[in-house]
């Protein structure tokens, strides 16, 4: 098999490109399930849209400046980074998803409400205290709920980096 048909094979610039691809795909399909079916994200959804940009900001750059031996560690380093982050509202959000009902839980204010009016620290605490809508599945493919998919990509993607250290040069 040729190297040009093989994505394993190839060069960092080629595997960091289908990384930001990949986010923008993604990103792109999180505003098409917003604003075309309706579906308002709660504050973890865009936590975990947060995370996609800055992956596919690392990504871009990294395509663009396709770096040496070390300058691919600053990287990867990075996406891993926000890949962890990512993974780790995902996962929250998925477990508020997999709990019994709460009639009584909300997610509370709109994000950006509490980021006008709250410190920032207590923004983190109540987006990770979010309950009843954030708890609410509205989306599934495969049975699963959209939480689980986002922390699939999140495990995936930072594979994807690690990878593409051992990218020919």
């Amino acid at each position: 098999m040729r190297a040009g048909l093989n994505p394993l094979q190839w060069s960092f610039r080629a595997r960091f490109g289908l990384g930001f691809v990949l986010c923008v795909a993604l990103l792109a399909y999180a505003l098409y399930v917003q604003f075309r079916l309706q579906i308002q994200p709660c504050p973890l959804c865009i936590l975990q849209r947060i995370a996609f940009m800055a992956m596919s900001v690392v990504f871009l750059i990294g395509a663009l400046h396709a770096p040496r031996a070390h300058g691919r560690w600053v990287y990867v380093l990075l996406l891993v980074t926000a890949a962890l982050a990512g993974a780790v509202v995902a996962a929250r959000h998925l477990w508020l998803q997999l709990q019994p009902p709460n009639p009584f839980g909300s997610c509370g204010a709109p994000l950006n409400y509490m980021i006008d009016n709250l410190p920032l620290t207590a923004v983190i605490r109540k987006v990770f205290i979010g309950s009843g809508d954030c708890a609410v599945v509205d989306w599934r493919f495969l049975g699963m709920p959209m939480p689980f998919w986002t922390l699939l990509w999140y495990v995936l993607l930072g594979a994807w980096a690690v990878h593409a250290l051992r990218a020919r040069r």
